[in-house]
């Protein structure tokens, strides 16, 4: 059973959500959150499995809170709503720890794809909609030169080349295929990899990259 924590300071649109997820057997709605502080909170007490968080909400935003969740809360794991696929908060919040994002009119079926793919620890959206996300928004919202992270010291040449492929957007099956390794073989890889630098997910395997150097924004060879 796929245990949900919905954060919507709309009301209506709370009970919306419940209505979906409650015809479904795998899923239930541990709580609701009327805005960030709350949401935070109820995290730590409910300890839901997916967190669907709007962002514009009263006090403490989405963002914030999911910034909280993903420090407090590491077992829970957050879906941005977003009003459209491409924005920046959708960037600010897989920054903060989210999972991935979705815009919120994304149809009934296509988001609880997305929560049960979230709810298995597998991404909430394609490393490509990541890339593109960071390519738009990521030389906007930092500055100065990345800096290469000292945890890939920790990986072995095999798991450094899967991590950079998959940074740049590719499924373990064109993982597998670019470096002739069976496709069970990148997935261990790309675990240990998620291990070692205290990754969650493959969402963040895009933004470490970004953010350590490995990868540049608009560079020809991506």
């Amino acid at each position: 059973m796929i245990r949900l924590l919905i954060a919507d300071d709309e009301s209506l649109l709370r009970m919306a959500f419940r209505m979906v997820f409650e015809a479904e057997p795998d899923m239930e709605v541990a709580g609701e959150a009327d805005d960030g502080e709350q949401a935070a909170r109820l995290a730590r007490h409910l300890r839901p499995d997916v967190v669907l968080m709007d962002v514009r909400m009263p006090g403490l935003d989405g963002i914030e809170a999911t910034r909280r969740i993903a420090r407090d809360s590491p077992r829970s794991r957050v879906l941005i709503l977003t009003t459209f696929d491409l924005d920046e908060y959708a960037f600010a919040g897989l920054k903060a720890g989210a999972a991935g994002f979705l815009p919120k009119n994304t149809r009934p079926q296509e988001l609880l794809s997305a929560i049960r793919n979230v709810a298995a620890g597998e991404a909430a959206l394609s490393p490509r909609v990541t890339r593109r996300v960071l390519e738009r928004f990521a030389p906007q919202m930092t500055q100065g030169p990345a800096e290469r992270d000292e945890r890939l010291a920790q990986l072995t040449a095999r798991e450094h080349e899967v991590l950079v492929q998959v940074a740049r957007g590719l499924s373990n099956a064109e993982v597998a295929t670019g470096l002739h390794l069976a496709e069970a073989t990148v997935k261990t890889h790309l675990s240990r990899v998620l291990v070692k630098l205290g990754l969650r997910d493959r969402a963040q395997v895009v933004v470490f990259a970004y953010e350590s150097g490995l990868i540049r924004p608009a560079t020809p060879d991506l």
